[in-house]
């Protein structure tokens, strides 16, 4: 069965290279071949394949209308050693977008600039532009605290603040100035059942969240 694939899809690049339409549906040496489903007459794609200009050897490159995301140029550097090189690149809105690659290429190093999260690192440099809208959010006068309420985070390994249960819930709002208590604590109640966390730790809201278990810990953040 792998060998008749490989040899399908051979097929059909091979088509594609000497510029001629590849099999859209059909058996192709026993493996059966569906036409993808156009779109719809008044729905555009969000991104397009361009040739990249000037260089041909960069390949192409992605072409999206009304960008969320916007960097161009970007560099990084661990004081000497450098982490990202020239990425230019833009993210659709309303679409999700995967980074893919190799351990310590770089995917987490790129997602860390969006909040600035990278600010934190001793020895870091960055160069270039990273857009949200109209505003470079690496200019100097970007107030940070401010940028990573608009731009969160959720990491693979959990990461809990040092604080109760409660108030791992309750502390976005409380930054927004919500202090209200019976607010706090119908969203408290809402988001724990939502995250289906409410019945394991209503009774342990004031405890530590660091002493929940792994799996907890993922829900509550």
């Amino acid at each position: 069965m792998t060998e008749n694939l490989q040899r399908a899809v051979g097929v059909a690049a091979s088509a594609a290279d000497e510029g001629t339409p590849a099999p859209r549906a059909g058996i192709v040496n026993g493996i059966k071949m569906n036409a993808p489903s156009p779109l719809p007459p008044d729905e555009k794609p969000a991104v397009k394949i361009a040739p990249a200009p000037g260089d041909n050897s960069a390949g192409p490159r992605l072409e999206v209308e009304d960008p969320s995301l916007q960097i161009n140029g970007l560099n990084l550097y661990y004081n000497e050693k450098q982490a990202l090189k020239d990425i230019t690149l833009s993210v659709p809105k309303k679409k999700v977008t995967a980074f893919i690659g190799p351990s310590g290429c770089g995917k987490s190093t790129l997602l860390r600039c969006f909040n600035r999260m990278n600010d934190l690192i001793d020895g870091v440099r960055v160069e270039g532009e990273v857009k949200i809208g109209s505003e470079d959010i690496l200019h100097k006068a970007v107030n940070v605290a401010e940028l990573r309420r608009r731009v969160g985070m959720v990491f693979q390994k959990p990461n809990p603040f040092p604080k109760s249960v409660y108030e791992n819930v309750a502390y976005g709002l409380r930054i927004q100035g919500v202090n209200n208590r019976r607010a706090l604590d119908a969203v408290v109640e809402k988001s724990l059942r939502a995250a289906a966390l409410w019945d394991e730790v209503k009774d342990r809201l004031d405890d530590n969240a660091l002493g929940l278990s792994g799996g907890q810990a993922q829900r509550l953040v």
